[in-house]
């Protein structure tokens, strides 16, 4: 018998065929699906189902009430926030069957998605990003972005620490928190140092 290098509360379910990384914790009454991937170190709350051929990255945190569906595809130190919503098709219907159409919603590194917020599918989440609480995603997101609202409205600019960016005359900004410098250019964040 195998000894595993995770935590799994006795409350949760684990299909056969998921791989679960080293340090990860599943705390109650969760359903991991087999043929899903979850990294190292994740948090995986209370109530959250992750669905097959979903990949999580290594130190994903994901919040109670959370289902994850087929299609989804989150990198690196990705936050989803509690009771956040992604879908994987874009028409649903009950009597039609359209398993064969799940679209990709890939959510970007260091990404974090506030409680109660729904993606919608096929509109990637670029990385580093803030999604407000509440906010509804209806188109992609840029890197860095700050989205709040619905529909989701772009009002500024976050650091890879999540504080608002202010980018004077000359397109820079530094985070108050890091020190770390940022450049806007044709609508576009990069850190330079």
């Amino acid at each position: 018998m195998t000894q595993r290098n995770y935590f799994v509360h006795e409350t949760a379910v684990i299909d056969d065929g998921a791989v679960i990384g080293k340090d990860t914790k599943i705390w109650h009454f969760s359903h991991i699906m087999p043929d899903c991937y979850i990294g190292e170190k994740c948090n995986i709350g209370q109530n959250v189902v992750i669905s097959p051929q979903v990949k999580l990255g290594n130190n994903v945190k994901v919040q109670n009430n959370v289902s994850i569906y087929t299609g989804v595809i989150c990198e690196d130190d990705v936050f989803l926030g509690p009771s956040m919503v992604f879908t994987n098709v874009i028409n649903p219907r009950s009597a039609v069957i359209r398993r064969d159409q799940y679209m990709e919603t890939r959510v970007g590194k260091g990404a974090s998605i506030g409680a109660n917020a729904t993606i919608v599918c096929g509109n990637p989440i670029g990385k580093f990003s803030l999604i407000g609480a509440g906010a509804v995603i209806t188109k992609a997101v840029p890197d860095y972005a700050l989205v709040v609202g619905n529909p989701g409205k772009q009002i500024g600019w976050v650091s890879e620490f999540g504080h608002r960016l202010n980018f004077d005359e000359s397109g820079e900004a530094v985070c108050p928190e890091s020190q770390q410098l940022y450049r806007l250019n044709n609508n576009c964040v990069s850190r330079i140092s």
